[in-house]
């Protein structure tokens, strides 16, 4: 079973999520959920997550200084984590920009 993290600090977003990720038959997830970068740190630092569905506009860490400091951990597997950033601002940043904080890949929100 595969862990997924969802930071997002809208809970209907959130929901959504999940509810996307359960439809999908011949996959079964785990899912835990943050409310911002904040508390994604310390989700990594308890335990470790197979993928990380990144917000970028969230109150206390926004996604892009999250995801620099995901990469800056000590522990090489959750420093590696691979990271989505799902944002309905994508249009205000490149994908050289979100590659340059070591976000994997985007998926703008409709």
């Amino acid at each position: 079973m595969k862990k997924v993290l969802i930071a997002e600090d809208s809970s209907v977003i959130q929901n959504l999520t999940k509810r996307i990720l359960s439809t999908i038959p011949e996959q079964k997830f785990e899912i835990s959920s943050a409310k911002n970068g904040e508390q994604v740190l310390q989700m990594l630092d308890k335990e470790p997550f197979d993928i990380l569905l990144l917000d970028i506009n969230m109150p206390v860490m926004d996604g892009m200084e999250c995801a620099k400091r995901i990469r800056s951990l000590p522990d090489a597997q959750k420093a590696g984590i691979p990271i989505v950033a799902i944002t309905g601002n994508a249009k205000n940043y490149s994908l050289e920009d979100f590659q340059s904080v070591g976000i994997n890949e985007y998926l703008p929100k409709p």
